[in-house]
């Protein structure tokens, strides 16, 4: 499978680190690369990338060039009302960092929706997507409280929930982390998405 490369393109350098590090943890075979000017993204290769992540300020720059792009562009917002983007999806990269990762997992989705060809929702639970996959062995009942925890329950509202002590919540909380690997909720919440244990809009 060929690694999708994504260009972002925004003269801010800490809002193209952050969301540089989110979307390595989002996509992790994709390459990412930055540009802080419509001009760097011109000297290099241009029309390679599968995605563009653009500032609002360069997109009213050079509109000419990404409307022609449209189905790869995202336009950065800064949480301000966009004048009329004509159907441009949009990225408020001010959001705090749960709400941003359900952005771009929102919008990953929606530029892949179109991949999925019929495949059945499996029985028994409606939070479960179609493509769920066991490759790290988490049993059900891990699943389970790993959905609950991308939701926002704590401890004590999972024990409640399942109908299981919080010493047994506390249990299977750490063995997701040691399989996975992973510590943080939001990172946890991308791994959930992106292995179809749950929807983007579902969290």
């Amino acid at each position: 499978m060929i690694s999708p490369e994504i260009a972002i393109v925004n003269p801010d350098t800490l809002s193209c680190l952050g969301l540089q590090s989110l979307l390595e943890e989002i996509i992790p075979m994709a390459t990412i690369r930055s540009f802080h000017s419509f001009g760097e993204l011109m000297d290099d290769t241009p029309d390679m990338y599968a995605h563009y992540f653009i500032s609002s300020q360069i997109y009213f720059e050079h509109t000419a060039f990404f409307l022609k792009r449209k189905p790869k562009t995202i336009i950065l917002a800064g949480g301000e009302t966009l004048p009329q983007l004509s159907g441009m999806p949009t990225l408020n990269i001010y959001q705090d960092e749960k709400n941003l990762v359900k952005s771009i997992l929102q919008l990953h989705q929606y530029g892949h929706q179109n991949r999925q060809h019929g495949k059945q929702m499996p029985a028994g639970h409606p939070d479960i997507a179609p493509n769920a996959t066991s490759e790290h062995d988490l049993s059900a009942r891990e699943i389970e409280v790993l959905v609950l925890i991308t939701k926002g329950l704590i401890n004590k509202e999972i024990a409640d929930k399942l109908n299981i002590s919080l010493t047994t919540v506390i249990s299977h909380r750490k063995n997701i982390t040691e399989k996975l690997g992973i510590k943080s909720v939001s990172g946890l919440t991308i791994y959930a998405v992106m292995h179809g244990y749950i929807e983007a809009d579902r969290i």
